[in-house]
């Protein structure tokens, strides 16, 4: 894409996005367990509807792009390296079975259901990961369209809400400790401000906030798994390019490289979590960046519903929710199988 964000054409569109994004946020800020990038989607899908100017489109592209990955590396800031150590050993092994559980069933289910690749791929990462951030990171690096990210978010979201409820009162029902109900709530369920409101419900009635902190932690780490995954799934994508080329094949692209589709954005993450780490940053400005990224992701899902096609969405919607379904239900047991036999529940 050639597009400038100081071009005249390039900059109408991102502002466009900017002031659909700005209800969409404070919805968000009001209902915080559907989110703002969920409300975003959805006022762009519906204004999509309508006929718009098309100097508007160049700016649109832009923000569902690059403004995308641009908000990523500002998430960087919301991590404390030292953190991440601390629970990360009790944590990595869960992390790495449900993440490669999480694939497995997206794989096979997707493959199943004839379900397009990218948004199997988008909807294991999202569950495995951490829901929206994880498919803001992926989709530019698979290149996805905007409606696999559209059906992805939408996905997620509804297993979000769905976990929100019944999360806490099943981890009564099973007997979890706070700290197993933080690493289930951490692990299992895809968007921060669920998990957030999952353990937020859980430790109101346990009386403290063991459990809140520790699944926000976990979460938090969980985040991390974003650079390998992204960094495997670029490697993926360039040789399967480079094999479509190799066999003259028409979905090959003669321009491309590796160098297109490598996370470089990627890269900006994990240096703002090195600066955040071990630079005396204070909390209000790592928070004030890490909220204009949170803003940022908001805009680019505005321009991606802005994208989207709508009524097609509703047609396919069907087979990529029951994967949702199997990737998330696959996730949550694996995540309390390995709780049990680490001996933390």
């Amino acid at each position: 894409m050639k597009d400038k964000f100081f071009e005249k054409e390039t900059i109408f569109g991102i502002l466009f996005c900017f002031l659909i994004a700005i209800p969409a946020w404070l919805l968000g800020m009001k209902f915080p367990i559907i989110g703002g990038p969920v409300f975003g989607i959805l006022l762009g899908m519906i204004l999509a509807l309508l006929k718009r100017p098309a100097k508007l489109d160049k700016g649109i592209k832009f923000t569902s792009k690059y403004i995308l990955q641009y908000s990523i590396i500002l998430l960087g800031f919301e991590m404390n390296l030292f953190n991440v150590i601390k629970v990360g050993g009790q944590s990595l092994l869960v992390m790495l079975f449900t993440l490669t559980a999480s694939f497995i069933t997206a794989y096979f289910v997707g493959k199943a259901m004839k379900i397009d690749s990218n948004t199997t791929t988008l909807i294991g990462v999202g569950t495995s990961i951490c829901g929206g951030s994880a498919i803001a990171a992926t989709a530019p690096v698979i290149r996805a369209k905007d409606e696999d990210v559209a059906q992805a978010i939408s996905t997620i979201f509804l297993f979000n809400i769905i976990a929100v409820f019944i999360f806490p009162p099943l981890g009564h029902m099973l007997g979890l400790s706070d700290t197993g109900f933080g690493m289930w709530a951490g692990t299992a369920i895809n968007d921060t401000s669920s998990v957030v409101a999952a353990g937020a419900s859980w430790s109101s009635g346990a009386g403290n906030n063991t459990a809140l902190a520790f699944a926000t932690i976990v979460k938090l780490t969980r985040t991390l798994m974003i650079v390998p995954i992204t960094l495997v799934l670029a490697i993926y994508t360039a040789r399967k390019i480079s094999r479509a080329q190799a066999l003259g094949s028409d979905d090959a692209d003669n321009n491309f490289s590796f160098v297109k589709v490598f996370p470089w954005f990627v890269l900006g993450f994990v240096l703002t979590a090195i600066l955040n780490t071990f630079l005396p940053i204070p909390a209000s400005v790592s928070e004030t960046l890490v909220a204009i990224g949170k803003f940022m992701i908001i805009m680019a899902m505005t321009a991606i519903g802005l994208n989207t096609n709508l009524k097609k969405l509703l047609t396919n919607g069907l087979k990529p929710i029951c994967l949702g379904l199997c990737c998330w239900f696959v996730v949550a047991v694996v995540s309390l199988v390995v709780q049990h036999f680490i001996g933390m529940i």
